[in-house]
């Protein structure tokens, strides 16, 4: 990792309840030595990406990041784009929906909207970046990425963030087989334990994969009639947030059938199918 690598990561620490991190967390958080934090820390802060609260010397987010962001959402207006869509599919679905897009091997979420109309409700953190094997969200992307890039990444060792994370390499492979079939991609208790989720990846031009669209619900409601109703409604809202986008939506996808409750892989050890959204 180079030095400005290290230096950005830095700010990837930041989170809506961690909304300032003085030196000696940084250090803590980072697992880095405190001398090169510090560097690091003063270059950002020279450089505007940083700013130190006068009184606790605590470091924020600083108005480079703003003036960024601004530029990049006037120059490509995705969350302008997105945003309306990801509304309207949260309220027809009654459940929380978001849009995320990739950042390097992780998605990076962008927008999402919640209608809270139920008492148990999802907990999404806007700041948390999401792994591509353990999301539906990263996996309806992954599913579409070259076969050279699926086989690099799938020589990394994949991080169990449940007990039901899908971490065997042969058993993510047979899942994002069924990905491709229809666009879709159901998990149950693979990131978070108690929500389940349905992602659907959107193109870009090309057919280029370049984000998702998912809704998450409490397992506990991810029936499968519930569950097919969220994937009909996604596969129409990923053809729509790429089609806004100008994109190019796959015409290879089938369409839904009836009967179809969620993603189905095979394990090879036992020779059966299982479900993981079951």
């Amino acid at each position: 990792m180079g030095t400005i690598s290290k230096a950005l990561e830095l700010l990837d620490l930041f989170s809506p309840d961690r909304a300032e991190i003085g030196l000696t967390d940084f250090v803590r958080l980072s697992k880095r030595d405190k001398a090169t934090v510090h560097r690091h820390l003063t270059e950002l802060a020279q450089n505007g990406f940083l700013e130190q609260n006068p009184d606790s010397r605590a470091y924020r987010l600083g108005p480079a990041v703003l003036r960024l962001a601004a530029l990049r959402e006037t120059l490509f207006p995705m969350r302008k784009i997105l945003q309306p869509l990801v509304i309207e599919l949260s309220e027809i679905v009654g459940e929380l929906a978001h849009a995320s897009l990739l950042q390097n091997d992780e998605m990076s979420p962008l927008v999402h909207a919640d209608p809270k109309v139920h008492g148990i409700q999802v907990h999404f953190d806007v700041a948390e970046m999401l792994p591509l094997h353990a999301t539906s969200s990263g996996l309806a992307a992954l599913a579409f990425f070259p076969d050279a890039t699926i086989d690099r990444l799938m020589a990394r060792p994949l991080k169990k963030h449940t007990a039901r994370t899908v971490a065997d390499p042969s058993r993510m492979r047979d899942l994002i087989e069924g990905v491709r079939q229809y666009g879709l991609c159901t998990l149950a208790d693979a990131f978070e334990d108690g929500v389940s989720s349905v992602g659907a990846p959107i193109f870009g031009q090309g057919c280029r994969v370049i984000g998702a669209l998912a809704v998450a619900v409490p397992t506990s409601r991810a029936a499968p009639r519930k569950t097919h109703e969220i994937a009909g409604q996604l596969q129409r809202y990923a053809r729509k947030a790429t089609v806004a986008l100008g994109g190019a939506y796959p015409k290879t996808f089938e369409d839904l059938p009836p009967n179809w409750s969620g993603t189905k892989f095979t394990v090879h050890r036992e020779s059966k199918e299982t479900e993981p959204n079951a």
